[in-house]
């Protein structure tokens, strides 16, 4: 049976899951031997020290790996566009996770991070079914829930961001029934099995991804990320930040989310919240050459194919005498010639 690799209690049991990982990734998908061979990690900014740490102990030790280069996957994606400067949101399952990059840098200070990403979707969109769908398609989905890999599957395949004037629209009409709700999407069949299909309402297609932009106890959505990373970025990279958005996890590939999240931008600089601190006239979106959900892979691939990757990895004889990799979380690395001090 399939184990996650983050399913553990000990260190002993996260070195044995990396191990097996390991074997699965080089001889069982890459058909490559490991031994004396260049790694490329990428990895998040706020990866545990154990987990890193540990991998690295594998890597070189079980796996007698020559270098090893572990790089933060906000940062390397900007590999695949070119650019040195960008405002990189990525959106994917547990989290959204918003770290500005200016000249190749990450800004740790302006750090966003919110659980709104695609397990919030879900959830709204598992509600949305259990209170629209037709009375007897009701009664079966509360008495059998639907696994999460088909609420997955629907809104993947059959939900959408709408317009902010029509989601402005459809919140009126829940406020004030007086005001008339917009003609709603057509609804789309479902098959659940051999025998039996349910009728996806338009309307829970077209709601699922509003918990994305529904400002929570804190004023905060996935639009007022990008304006708080700003405000808290010099001024002389904030336009620059603003005309040079990346988006990037499974998430962002929701058809709409682009042109949505600009409206919800553009909609928000006019409020008290944003209109004197910030003097912004427009957001644009790049479009990178691979889709959202692998970018951040690309963008390792391109790094480990160019110069850059020798002075940042760790060889497999530096490893020997400081069995550890750098952390920009450890004081200890943070002196000019990189080396950790004893």
């Amino acid at each position: 049976a399939s184990k996650k690799v983050f399913d553990y209690e000990t260190r002993d049991q996260l070195y044995q899951n990396f191990v097996e990982f390991g074997h699965i990734l080089f001889f069982k998908y890459l058909l490559v031997t490991p031994k004396d061979r260049k790694v490329v990690i990428v990895e998040s900014l706020l990866n545990p020290s154990l987990e890193r740490d540990t991998l690295a102990q594998v890597l070189f030790s079980y796996y007698e790996l020559s270098s090893v280069c572990m790089v933060p996957s906000h940062m390397v994606s900007l590999y695949t566009l070119a650019v040195p400067t960008a405002l990189v949101l990525d959106i994917g399952y547990k989290e959204a996770v918003l770290i500005p990059v200016v000249e190749n840098t990450p800004v740790l200070h302006a750090y966003q991070a919110l659980a709104l990403a695609g397990e919030a979707v879900e959830l709204n969109l598992r509600k949305l079914l259990e209170s629209q769908c037709k009375e007897e398609e009701q009664f079966y989905l509360k008495a059998k829930p639907l696994p999460n890999s088909t609420v997955e599957d629907i809104k993947v395949r059959g939900c959408f961001v709408t317009k902010l004037d029509r989601a402005q629209m459809i919140q009126a009409s829940v406020k004030e029934p007086s005001v008339s709700a917009p003609t709603p999407p057509p609804d789309l069949p479902y098959p659940l099995g051999g025998d039996r299909s349910i009728t996806i309402p338009g309307t829970s297609r077209e709601l699922a991804y509003e918990v994305l932009f529904e400002l929570d106890n804190d004023l905060m959505s996935i639009a007022t990320m990008i304006l708080d990373a700003i405000l808290k970025c010099p001024l002389d990279t904030r336009v620059s930040l603003a005309e040079n958005i990346l988006l990037i996890g499974g998430t962002s590939m929701a058809l709409g989310l682009k042109s949505r999240l600009q409206q919800e931008l553009l909609d928000l600089l006019v409020t008290p919240q944003y209109i004197k601190k910030l003097a912004l006239k427009k957001f644009c979106f790049h479009n990178p050459p691979a889709k959202e959900n692998y970018v951040a892979w690309l963008g390792g691939a391109i790094m480990g194919a160019t110069n850059s990757i020798v002075k940042r990895s760790v060889t497999r004889e530096d490893y020997s005498k400081v069995p550890k990799i750098p952390d920009w979380a450890d004081l200890s690395f943070n002196c000019n010639d990189g080396v950790k001090r004893g």
